[in-house]
Parts: C-alpha cells; sequence; structure tokens
C-alpha cells in the first residue's frame, strides 16, 4: 500500500457501510431519514436508498455496495409479508447471504407483539426484528455489537455484471 492509499484509509471512518429502505410496497420515507441520522450518529456511513425498492435493484445495489448492515423498514402494515420475500432474495445471493440484515418498523396491521412472527422473520434470515414499540435502545445495541470495518475480514469482491452482458451456460 503506497503512502496515499495508508492516508486515505486512515481517514475513512472504522463505522459500516449500511443501507437503509423500505421495500417495494413502501412509500414511507421519514422512518429512512431518522434511521439514516441514528446510524450517522452512530459512526456509519449511509446509503438511503429511499421508499418503494423493488426486490431486485435493492439486491443488485447491495451486491454493489457491499454494505457491512442492510435495515429493512416498513410503516404501511406489510412488512412481515414483503420482509419474507425479500430476505429470501438477499439470502439468495451468495455476497449478501451472511450481511447482517434487519427489519423492523410496522410490521403487520394487526399490531405489534406477536412472537410467531417475530421467530418467521429470524427464521427466514432476519438477524433481528424491530417492531414498533420497541426502545430504539434496541437497535442501537445491536449495532452497536456488530464488528466495524476494521475487525472485518477481507473479502475480494467480485464485479457485478448487468444481466445483458452476463454470459450463460
Amino acid at each position: 500500500m503506497d503512502q496515499l492509499e495508508q492516508q486515505r484509509a486512515a481517514a475513512e471512518p472504522a463505522g459500516l457501510e449500511v443501507v437503509v429502505t423500505t421495500m417495494a410496497s413502501d412509500s414511507h420515507t421519514w422512518n429512512l431519514v431518522f434511521l439514516q441520522l441514528l446510524l450517522e450518529e452512530l459512526g456509519h456511513r449511509v446509503v438511503n436508498l429511499g421508499a418503494c425498492v423493488p426486490d431486485g435493484l435493492l439486491v443488485s445495489e447491495c451486491r454493489r455496495i457491499r454494505p457491512g448492515l442492510i435495515v429493512l423498514s416498513s410503516v404501511n402494515g406489510h412488512g412481515h409479508q414483503d420482509g419474507l420475500r425479500v430476505i429470501r432474495a438477499l439470502r439468495a445471493c451468495p455476497e449478501l447471504a451472511r450481511t447482517p440484515t434487519v427489519i423492523g418498523g410496522k410490521l403487520t396491521i394487526a399490531g405489534p407483539g406477536d412472537p410467531e412472527r417475530q421467530r418467521a422473520l429470524l427464521a427466514a434470515g432476519f438477524d433481528g426484528v424491530f417492531e414498533e414499540g420497541r426502545p430504539v435502545a434496541d437497535f442501537r445495541a445491536f449495532v452497536r455489537s456488530l464488528p466495524s470495518v476494521a475487525t472485518l475480514p477481507t473479502v475480494p469482491v467480485l464485479p457485478v455484471l448487468p444481466a445483458a452482458v452476463r454470459v450463460s451456460r
């Protein structure tokens, strides 16, 4: 590593690159702004993909960004249903299969606190479920428990080719 690269590495914050988004059916954005500010306050860099993000776009952006954390937020009450679909797509991608991924907010119109719903989301592949009414301190504690960039193992980054460029066999 030359001197310029060393200076850049030293200047980089130790926090994670975090992707914050809603799912395809959710058009709410203030929750994303709150999450972005909270995560930045904790020392992380945030890529806010915004609202109504289609599953394929979320997966391709996460493959490109290679985040240390993916945060899915729901306000419309369809988070449980949409989250199950989205986590399958994320976990099916080898580059994202082990990326810490959480979901939170208003996950159903039936109200918060159903332990079976939380078990189903965790069993599907989420690392954390933060339903409405749960203290923000729980989310902060989860994020603080994640390894920082300085402690993450180096993983080679493979190029992501657009579907039109991929060679099929």
